[in-house]
Formats: C-alpha cells, sequence, structure tokens
C-alpha cells in the first residue's frame, strides 16, 4: 500500500494534527496527490521551498481558481520572517468547495516540534468538512520522560493516561492518546475517516514500538488502520488493521 492509499489522503479536505511529523506529512503527500494545496487553520512554519508556489492573500478562493502551479500553498498573512498565519475553518471549507483542484492538506494544531502532544480546549482547528483526519505521533516518545521536552502539553497527556509528569511514557499511553476523543481524535467530524500516524519509524526496534502503539489505538478506537512510517523518505512501514 502507498503512503496516499494508506493515510486515505486522496480525498477533499485532510487535516493533520498532533505532533511528531505533520509537516513532513503535509509536504511528502502535496508532492504525490495531483494538483495538491497546502493550507493551515493555525500558524505554520514558512514552506515555500515545499511546494511550487506559495500565494499569501486574504482570498483564496479567487487565488485558487487562477493558479498554475503545483501543489499550491495558501496561507492569509505572513506572521513573521520564520512563519505564516492560517485560515479560519470556514474558509479552508471555502477553499475545499473550489472546483479545479485537488486534495486540501491542512495542518490543524501545532506541537512546537514534540513528538506528542495533546490538545488544549481551543485545538485542533478541523473543519467540520474534513474528509480525512490523520493524528500523528513519534514512536521515539516511548520510553522518554513526560515532560516539556518531548511532549507538547504534558499536563494533558497525563489527564488521559495513566501517566504522572515525568512518568516514562509507554506505547500504550501513547496509543491512549491517538485513540481519545480528547486526543488523536478530538473534533474529528463523525463522517471523517480517522488514519492514526506513528511516524519516525526508523529501525525494527522502534517498528516493534509502533506494532504495540497501534494495538494500543485498535484496543480504544473504532479505525480501520494504523500506519506506521518514515516520513522524512517517505516511506510506509507497516499498516495495522
Amino acid at each position: 500500500m502507498n503512503l496516499v492509499e494508506a493515510l486515505s489522503a486522496d480525498v477533499p479536505l485532510v487535516c493533520v494534527v498532533g505532533a511528531g511529523g505533520k509537516k513532513t506529512t503535509l509536504y511528502a503527500l502535496a508532492n504525490r496527490l495531483e494538483r495538491a494545496v497546502v493550507t493551515a487553520t493555525v500558524r505554520i512554519p514558512i514552506f515555500d521551498d515545499q511546494v511550487a508556489a506559495v500565494e499569501v492573500t486574504p482570498d483564496p478562493v479567487s487565488a485558487l481558481r487562477e493558479a498554475d502551479d503545483w501543489p499550491l500553498g495558501l496561507v492569509p498573512e505572513r506572521e513573521r520572517d520564520d512563519r505564516y498565519l492560517g485560515y479560519g475553518r470556514e474558509t479552508v471549507t471555502a477553499i475545499r468547495a473550489t472546483p479545479g483542484h485537488g486534495p486540501v492538506l491542512t495542518k490543524a494544531d501545532g506541537a512546537r516540534t514534540r513528538l506528542l502532544k495533546a490538545p488544549d480546549e481551543r485545538e485542533p482547528q478541523i473543519p467540520a468538512t474534513a474528509d480525512t483526519v490523520i493524528p500523528v505521533a513519534s514512536a521515539r516518545v516511548v520510553g522518554k520522560p513526560l515532560t516539556d521536552d518531548h511532549v507538547h502539553r504534558p499536563e494533558r497527556v497525563a489527564a488521559l493516561t495513566d501517566l504522572a509528569p515525568g512518568d516514562t511514557i509507554s506505547p500504550e499511553a501513547v496509543g491512549t492518546v491517538l485513540a481519545s476523543r480528547y486526543g488523536g481524535r478530538k473534533r474529528a467530524p463523525s463522517t471523517a475517516t480517522v488514519v492514526p500516524l506513528i511516524n519516525m519509524v526508523d529501525d525494527d526496534e522502534l517498528a516493534a514500538t509502533g506494532r504495540e502503539i497501534a494495538d494500543a489505538v485498535h484496543a480504544r478506537a473504532d479505525v480501520s488502520r494504523v500506519v506506521l512510517a518514515r516520513m522524512q523518505e517517505p516511506a510506509v512501514v507497516d499498516v495495522i488493521d
């Protein structure tokens, strides 16, 4: 199964959430899908070198109708030298509804480069029209302590698991976060396909860890599959049905 098939990404609107590879996933998909659009509902680092063109515009629908270069980035404003702002969810829904392009790939929350996260009360910013939601976590977080060094909002991860701040993170804890309606599946529309992605599966030991995480997800959530991958390559390592 190739990456696009594994992640159910050939659909009108894909939202990527979580930690440990969201942006890498967006860009890998953008370069494997026809006439893809990359955008965000939250802040996103400058990504001009990851797509054919970026349009900075308050009117993305008009820009999209005139687009010639693909994959295309759409953002409303450059906030500072290293990042763009994101659109509101309704605007991303309007982008989705505009004819003439392929999948709209959307960064829908932030994680400050950590390996695992649980969302706060304002997150994630997923449009109600999302067709696929991909919650991401890194296999490399297993064995690390539950601290700010490795986890975005560790106190929220603690609240979803049986861990206390500073405890060693287990595969079961990562799977619990990915599967939770207050974690990786938070605000995913009931009509959306949810495909958890375990990233940074770089060797056999991490693959075994990833399979343990996948088993924990399947024990807690009705998802069709969990994908293990190395998104830097990118490559699918395994698909756990």
